[in-house]
């Protein structure tokens, strides 16, 4: 028989009925019991009438349970004999049993979860089935399922230095080494954050500055973190794989008392790994508690909590240009490097909702973390047949505090129907830089070194012979005050207009403390400035799986914190402006998405190394003048049948120099203008399957596989520049589920760089001796895991 779909208000849950339609009507749907199964949801209704819900051993428990319990009806209603229905089960977005690729809604774009579909801006999202799918660990390895996203640990404003702690993100071709939490942002850690709390992660193309002030005009990345739910839900995981790694993580979450006003979460991890370099390691304790108080069906108040100690071993990644590829990728030229860095964030979140139209937010958040890499031996030098190398010591902390307060509000005048955001917000950054070396003559600034053959290495290598020496002690502090005002109005004809503007204020104090050994003494300087940027953006939904946008966005905020030019001065706030046009389409009611769009990004005042060696070597920047990236992205993800999701992304970036900054010949010829801008490949693309059996004898079996490809790119930062060839990566994917009671039990194994592909990401050329910092690709590794929910 025809097999038939009805739904009740606010459904959680599709029904698929063995019955023609013309056969509800007999039915008495107000005395049919009413059940609530839904994670994350208050009261969603549901018909239970011997039904089937796949896919949730904790739903079918509780259905059968409360199906076998339920007394007959003692009224007059009709009675029906009995029938089997059977049902799909339609998840909440915060479900721990959601499978969905696709997620209909996303709050960093706009800050008031606007449907995708309806949002002018190009946002993706990265669900959590996706995550536990491809077992990610760090979020850099997320990204490449975003079209325009790559990641570098040899670039950006360290180039390395910190060893590798400053991994940046770049989007749509300008570096970032910033994200946000749950719409917090935090200057640091991208390249370290944990996932084990992790409920999704989303992507914002082009300039979000209106709403969040800091951040970088290719985009921004929201981690969405795991909240605490009403239905109690408990997970356990074990990861295992190649280099020692071995990873436990557990997730619990319930209610604390009996009318459930008190909820909680507790999201705890532990990893110790190897690596394939040498001299590298990894031990990472990672603990996110959430307690939530529905202080009344309006107002809830929410306490968050991370801690995050690693303990490292890390790696300079130091390679001479000559043998980027006949080097073993496990030879490291320096050597252990103790490393300490722990991560620190509380916020408290208050809600209250006035009535069904106007509510307001409010967030205080602070993050601290500390790096303290009290000495590495640090690889400089491999034009010769050794290797030249210094002695450093450095720790460097990053903190950062916010507040703001944003009121929401929907109202209608005339045919139009207003979705009103007013916000304000306050950041204070507080960067600050300790460094330390060993001189043997300090006058001259000419290090003490030590050299290891270049072709066997032999470690310890030469000793030093003098002590670590304090430099420096760098502070800077950023203070950031903004206010904005954003209307989304759904006009006649399906029509969406989204305007908004935002005031921002920015000062920021830098101070540098020169050790005795360079003479004592300081340098201080200031900035301050302010500019208004708005963000206009129109989207006509031609029909529901159809929509048409374009927007322009303009941004304004604070350069590189520490960036100093030679003049002493720091570097001046930075701009930028963006056209985009796209496209977005959904298909299987919303289960499969697409996003096609072209872009036109320029950024003004972009700090980059200086071409003098020498100062460079100091931290001293120059200003590039403008450089623009442009080009087309596609984005597909979701269900195309039954059981099989798929991610397939490209991007060509076309990020150039269009304004060099300067009349100097040698500063025009480092960064000569339609030059390609370092560490941006031009192409890049990914594709990633997975098929899950739905019924029979391989019921719960899960198969899957996917390429990675870049296209090559000009390092950073010489001229002419150095060139790293293209790459191409596969990855493989084998589960299993089986439901045991209430429990659903996987097993899961994952093959990454299967063909086992040399590769770089990044690198950053050390000017005038042959040599280089470099961001390794990993080679073949695999990754076992066995997991339990209850």
């Amino acid at each position: 028989m025809k097999t038939n779909l009805f739904y009740l208000k606010k459904p959680h849950y599709r029904i698929k009925s063995a019955y023609w339609l013309t056969a509800i009507p007999l039915l008495n749907l107000t005395a049919l019991p009413i059940q609530t199964l839904a994670f994350g949801q208050n009261e969603p209704p549901m018909i239970s009438a011997n039904t089937q819900v796949a896919d949730n051993p904790t739903a079918k428990a509780k259905l059968k349970a409360k199906a076998n319990a339920q007394p007959s009806p003692q009224s007059s209603t009709p009675t029906l004999k009995q029938m089997t229905v059977i049902g799909t089960t339609d998840y909440g977005p915060d479900d721990p049993y959601n499978p969905n690729y696709v997620l209909p809604k996303a709050t960093g774009g706009t800050k008031t979860d606007t449907p995708v579909m309806e949002t002018p801006l190009n946002v993706q999202v990265i669900s959590k089935q996706v995550l536990k799918d491809q077992q990610v660990i760090t979020l850099d390895q997320a990204l490449k399922n975003v079209s325009g996203v790559t990641t570098n640990g040899s670039g950006g404003n360290e180039g390395g230095f910190f060893g590798g702690t400053g991994q940046s993100v770049i989007l749509r071709g300008f570096e970032s080494q910033t994200y946000f939490r749950d719409g917090f942002r935090l200057q640091q850690g991208v390249s370290s954050r944990e996932m084990a709390n992790v409920e999704s992660v989303e992507v914002i193309k082009g300039p979000a500055a209106i709403l969040y002030g800091l951040v970088e005009p290719g985009g921004m990345i929201n981690v969405v973190t795991k909240q605490p739910l009403a239905t109690p839900y408990y997970a356990a995981t074990q990861q295992f794989g190649s280099y020692n790694l071995y990873r436990t993580m557990l997730d619990a979450t319930g209610p604390i008392n009996q009318d459930k006003s008190l909820l909680y979460r507790m999201n705890l991890s532990y990893q110790n790994s190897g690596s394939f370099r040498d001299f590298v390691d990894k031990e990472d304790v990672f603990m996110a508690p959430v307690l939530k108080w529905n202080i009344s069906p309006r107002t809830q108040a929410t306490l968050e909590m991370e801690y995050n100690h690693q303990h490292l071993g890390l790696d300079t990644a130091f390679l001479p240009l000559d043998r980027l590829f006949s080097t073993p990728s496990s030879r490291n030229y320096g050597e252990y490097t103790p490393t300490t860095r722990e991560t620190i964030y509380g916020g408290v979140n208050i809600a209250h909702q006035f009535n069904d139209d106007w509510s307001v937010k409010h967030r205080f958040s602070v993050n601290q973390q500390n790096i303290d890499n009290p000495y590495f031996v640090y690889p400089v030098d491999g034009s010769g047949g050794s290797v030249t190398r210094q002695l450093w010591g450095v720790e460097s902390q990053f903190n950062t505090y916010s507040t703001n307060l944003d009121l929401i509000g929907h109202f209608d005048t005339a045919a139009l129907h207003h979705t009103l955001l007013i916000g304000g917000d306050y950041y204070r950054l507080d960067n600050g830089h300790r460094e330390a070396t060993s001189f043997s003559d300090p006058a001259n600034f000419i290090w003490d070194t030590s050299t290891i053959d270049i072709n066997n290495p032999v470690h310890p290598g030469t000793p030093f012979t003098q002590p670590l020496s304090p430099i420096s002690q760098v502070d800077n502090r950023t203070d950031q005050y903004g206010f904005y005002v954003q209307d989304q109005i759904k006009l006649p004809y399906q029509f969406h207009v989204m305007g908004g503007i935002r005031y921002q204020n920015i000062h920021q104090d830098n101070l540098t403390r020169f050790g005795d050994i360079l003479g004592g003494g300081s340098s201080a300087t200031a900035l301050s400035d302010d500019a208004v940027t708005p963000r206009v953006g129109i989207l006509w939904r031609a029909q529901n799986w159809l929509s048409l946008y374009a927007n322009y966005v303009e941004s304004f905020g604070p350069n590189k914190a520490g960036a100093i030019l030679e003049s002493g001065a720091l570097a001046p706030p930075t701009s930028a402006e963006q056209y985009e046009g796209g496209i977005k389409t959904e298909f299987f009611d919303g289960r499969l998405r697409a996003t096609v769009a072209y872009y036109d990004l320029t950024k003004t005042n972009v700090a980059t190394p200086s071409p003098n060696g020498v100062l460079a070597a100091q931290g001293i920047s120059v200003l590039t003048g403008a450089i623009r990236s442009r080009g087309p992205e596609v984005d597909i993800q979701g269900e195309i049948l039954p059981g099989w999701n798929m991610i397939a992304t490209y991007a060509n970036t076309d990020a150039r120099i269009i304004d060099s900054g300067s009349g100097e010949a040698t500063f025009d010829s480092y960064q000569a203008v339609g030059t390609r801008f370092w560490n941006v490949p031009s192409n890049t693309g990914s594709l990633w399957n997975t098929f899950e059996f739905q019924d029979g004898g391989l019921r719960g079996f899960k198969f899957g596989g996917g390429v990675t490809i870049r296209d090559g790119q000009n390092a950073c930062c010489d001229a002419p520049a150095a060139k790293i060839p293209g790459y191409a990566t596969v990855d493989l994917l084998a589960a299993y589920s089986l439901d045991v009671g209430k429990s659903k039990v996987t097993a899961q194994l994952n093959v990454n760089n299967l063909l086992d592909k040399q590769y770089f990401t990044g690198l950053n050329s050390i000017r005038g001796v042959n040599s280089a910092i470099v961001d390794f690709g990993t080679p073949r590794t695999f990754m076992g895991s066995i997991s339990i929910q209850y």
